[in-house]
């Protein structure tokens, strides 16, 4: 991974399939980038509710559904949509360079 200025070339737009979540780490902070509804979004990969990855989930409706308990996240702004988990998780910025999909972990959007 390359950075330019704050973001983080994490992958190639190629490498994204369709609904299919990614999960990198930039600077410590593991990330789950997905390619879904034309566009890529990053957010945290941790569960807020129970602490485990949302890379391993499924995404439907430009949202991230943890596989442990269910909840699902907006990948645009992280907050969950149901129970059991009532905290938002951090989403990040995403820039796409040519065919690459840059991340900064230094800014919440």
């Amino acid at each position: 991974m390359t950075a330019t200025d704050s973001y983080v070339r994490v992958c190639a737009l190629g490498d994204l399939a369709e609904d299919t979540p990614q999960r990198v780490e930039i600077d410590g902070v593991p990330v789950s980038v997905v390619r879904t509804a034309g566009d890529v979004f990053a957010i945290n990969d941790i569960c807020s509710h129970a602490n485990v990855s949302l890379s391993e989930g499924e995404v439907e409706d430009c949202q991230i559904e943890c596989w442990l308990h269910g909840s699902s996240f907006d990948l645009r702004t992280g907050k969950p949509s149901g129970l059991p988990a009532t905290r938002p998780v951090p989403v990040y910025p995403v820039k796409i360079v040519g065919d690459d999909v840059l991340v900064s972990v230094t800014q919440e959007s």
